[in-house]
């Protein structure tokens, strides 16, 4: 039965992956990955043959019909992006539009994303909480911190280690530099850590020891 498949991929320890995301990987009849070479990795680890090819941000326009005909005619594909759940601060938001729109069949697996567990081990609420994934680099970044700055509910963002101390000075001036936050970097991989204190505080521990790895900062909302 044609369908398209939304598959997790661990988000550092390959063997986070679920016992149904590498069946389904198995028997689809293409797989398609935001970088082959990233995913390739994963399925050499667990032996799996399967087609692969590449769907991006910068090819999924061009590429979009050739893959929904492909499911048309009664194929099966698996959507993956380089780690996590795709379409979360990744691409295949396109694809999985025009699917619903052609009446294709799509399921989604359940699996690993990168927020939860920073959220889970915060230590702060988790009752109600907005993810913001990457902030605007430029236009509107101000303007969204500004809009935030009134947020009540836990915030939950990603940022690149390159960008992690500008992104906490501009947390401390829109947000107050006595707010608590959480940062937790690495998850699932050899040097996980996280971090927990008031924005000043992290500020200055990532002063002192550079950042490295993919990081998830977890804010506490206003009050």
């Amino acid at each position: 039965m044609s369908k398209l498949y939304i598959v997790p991929t661990p988000i550092g320890n390959l063997s986070d992956i679920t016992l149904r995301a590498l069946d389904t990987l198995k028997k689809v009849d293409l797989i398609l990955a935001e970088d082959t070479r990233t995913s390739m990795k994963l399925l050499k680890h667990y032996d799996i043959n399967t087609a692969i090819s590449s769907l991006h941000m910068h090819n999924e326009h061009r590429l979009l019909e050739k893959y929904i005909k492909r499911i048309s005619v009664g194929d099966t594909i698996a959507l993956v992006s380089d780690a996590g759940t795709p379409l979360i601060s990744d691409p295949g938001a396109l694809f999985v539009q025009r699917c619903i729109l052609e009446s294709i069949n799509i399921e989604c697996l359940p699996g690993a994303t990168a927020f939860l567990p920073a959220l889970v081990i915060s230590g702060l609420k988790t009752k109600n909480f907005v993810f913001e994934g990457f902030l605007p680099l430029k236009k509107g970044r101000l303007t969204r911190l500004k809009k935030l700055s009134e947020e009540q509910r836990t915030m939950v963002f990603y940022e690149s280690p390159h960008r992690v101390l500008k992104t906490l000075n501009q947390f401390s001036e829109y947000f107050g530099e006595s707010r608590i936050i959480s940062i937790s970097r690495e998850i699932s991989k050899l040097y996980e850590e996280t971090k927990r204190g008031t924005i000043t505080a992290l500020i200055e521990y990532y002063k002192e020891k550079k950042p490295k790895g993919e990081f998830v900062i977890i804010v506490e909302g206003s009050k």
